[in-house]
């Protein structure tokens, strides 16, 4: 039997039809992210942005309305400004928060560098709106950082000791220069007396304008001179004043610019954007751990909102606490009650900050996991575990031999801070028959130790709150806090690089970023109002 085909039906298709609904706002679902921009931004003052425009000339788009487009574009991970503008011709979303106006490009990434000033506005007030509805507290701060690549050649790199070897060797070169002009002729006497020019060039190279000065007088005094090529003084006088021109005068601006950028808390600059410092990467596509331009991040975050944030242009997070927590306080007006962080922010400096601003400490340090491990404990060897005789002032070995005072070791981090460690040593080490477990190298001075009291001291407090059953719980809290946060705009959203240059640019597109994270969460919780 032969099949009977059955009619195929299609649904009406017409591209001139008009449909229902009409408004774009209909076709938006109740609890979307794009409402909780709209409502947030609606809802916030804007006069720090109104401010801005000065009037007369042409109209302006209204900042409200950009400052939501902006917002919105970070939580669907849209960073380019050619991208945002694409959105607002072709997306729905986009189309409805921008009342259907399409600023181009250009607009749009000027404003959203005019933003630098107030972003930190934008931010507090996300907070007070977070705090109105009780979704943080500010009582238990959970803090992390991570490294962000800056937009930033990887091979753009320029270091502090590189530059001061270099400039070194120019000093020595402007001198040389300098004493050959002094022997070759006596053009300076008329113009700086007794005083030899060598004696000047020593001072100039770290002045490039007075270098920049000298040149030009011995250019001025060389302009009456013949140029006979008999005068050996005065060609031997304008080769020398032509290399100090031409080579020494911009190599000695470049360095003074180099090392005036670095300053003293730094190591290296990149000079496709100066205020990167190159770090370690740890997420490298090689695995290897390059060395690449970048900013270390750091965020504070309860419940899993970015409650705090700053960027930092030093690699270890140890010298970032202080400063960070003073900013979140400038944001709340108080300090949290409680910080907990991991081992890198274990420093003397960053518990006498807490304990100073009686904030709890739960911060870990170097030793902990390991001081809790047996086999630690069990070693006499170290210097842990060795007997202290408090009245003798002295610590005793395996073998029964004391390690007395030797001296104290004062020590300055990269913030200044001043520790200080008290040296004892043993000097009965050359017979020993344990010398092999208790050194690691030659027997030379005997057993060193180094014992500092005041960190020891703040360690046993912390160490006591890590310890308790609430300690225990912030332990737990603390791998699901920040490094959710960082998992999300990191690997989620695939933000690895920053694409403005310069540390206030950077710390406006991160604040961004942060903002973006708390309205996501705010529409995952169905807070929309």
């Amino acid at each position: 039997m032969s099949k009977t085909k059955r009619k195929v039906a299609f649904k009406e298709y017409c591209m001139n039809q008009l449909t229902l609904p009409m408004s774009l706002e209909d076709m938006i679902p109740k609890n979307h992210v794009v409402r909780v921009a709209n409502t947030f931004i609606g809802q916030m003052s804007l006069d720090s942005l109104l401010d801005k425009y000065q009037g007369g000339g042409p109209s302006y788009y209204h900042p409200e309305m950009m400052l939501k487009v902006l917002m919105y574009a970070y939580t669907q991970k849209v960073w380019s400004s050619r991208q945002i503008a694409k959105a607002l011709r072709e997306n729905v979303n986009f189309m409805w928060l921008a009342g259907s106006n399409k600023p181009d490009f250009r607009t749009i990434n000027r404003f959203r560098l005019s933003m630098k000033d107030v972003i930190d506005e934008v931010f507090q007030a996300l907070m007070n709106y977070l705090l109105e509805r009780k979704l943080i507290l500010l009582e238990t701060y959970f803090m992390d950082g991570t490294k962000i690549e800056a937009n930033a050649s990887k091979y753009s790199f320029v270091w502090k000791k590189g530059t001061e070897k270099n400039q070194d060797k120019l000093r020595q070169k402007v001198s040389k220069l300098l004493e050959e002009i002094d022997n070759a002729n006596e053009l300076e006497n008329g113009i700086y007396g007794d005083k030899d020019l060598a004696e000047l060039g020593e001072d100039a190279i770290d002045d490039p304008d007075a270098l920049e000065k000298l040149v030009q007088n011995l250019n001025e005094k060389l302009a009456n001179k013949s140029k006979s090529k008999r005068d050996k003084s005065v060609r031997i006088t304008r080769k020398a004043v032509r290399t100090l021109e031409k080579d020494c005068l911009p190599r000695a601006k470049k360095y003074k610019f180099v090392l005036g950028t670095i300053g003293n808390q730094r190591n290296s600059m990149s000079k496709t954007d100066p205020d990167a410092t190159f770090m370690r990467m740890k997420d490298d596509h090689m695995n290897n751990g390059q060395l690449k331009p970048g900013y270390n991040v750091q965020i504070g975050t309860e419940n899993q909102f970015v409650v705090g944030f700053s960027l930092h242009q030093r690699p270890g997070d140890t010298c970032c606490l202080k400063e960070h927590i003073e900013r979140v306080k400038n944001i709340y007006g108080k300090h949290p009650e409680k910080v907990v962080a991991d081992a890198g922010y274990g420093s003397e400096e960053n518990y006498e900050y807490l304990e100073e601003k009686k904030i709890q400490s739960y911060v870990k340090y170097n030793m902990f996991h390991k001081e809790q491990k047996q086999k630690f404990t069990k070693d006499a060897f170290k210097k842990e575990n060795m007997p202290y005789d408090e009245e003798t002032d002295t610590f005793t070995c395996p073998n029964g031999k004391e390690l007395t005072f030797s001296f104290i070791k004062k020590s300055k981090n990269g913030n200044g801070y001043i520790s200080e460690v008290r040296v004892y040593q043993c000097k009965e080490c050359t017979n020993c028959p344990y010398v092999d477990k208790c050194l690691k190298g030659k027997v030379q001075h005997g057993r060193r130790i180094e014992i500092n009291r005041r960190l020891n001291e703040l360690r046993a407090k912390s160490r006591e709150n890590l310890m308790s059953e609430a300690g225990i719980a912030l332990r737990k809290r603390r791998c699901i806090e920040p490094e959710y946060v960082f998992g999300r705009l990191k690997w989620c959203w695939g933000f690895k690089r920053f694409l403005l240059r310069g540390i206030e640019k950077t710390k406006l597109e991160w604040g961004l970023l942060c903002i973006a994270h708390n309205l996501t969460k705010l529409a995952a919780l169905g807070v929309t109002k």
